[in-house]
């Protein structure tokens, strides 16, 4: 398509706004249009704790009772 055969974005069907006016109607309308955007792109998966990088930062293991339990996986 050539840019003439295109139908414009934004109509003004009343009024005569001038430059700034127009220039806030688009930046609302691109906000609106993006925040639509971003709510519906799914949500990022949750990262496994056998994945997490952070796990493998823990305090160090001290022996005694129940030790074990610490050298596990958070909870």
């Amino acid at each position: 398509m050539t840019e003439q055969n295109q139908r414009p974005v934004l109509r003004v069907v009343r009024g005569t706004p001038d430059d700034v006016e127009l220039a806030a109607l688009t930046a609302v309308v691109a906000g609106l249009s993006l925040a639509a955007g971003a709510a519906a792109e799914p949500a990022a998966k949750e990262r496994s704790l056998w994945a997490d990088p952070a796990a493998r930062m823990r305090r160090p293991l001290h022996p005694g009772p129940r030790a074990w339990r610490a050298s596990a996986l958070p909870r």
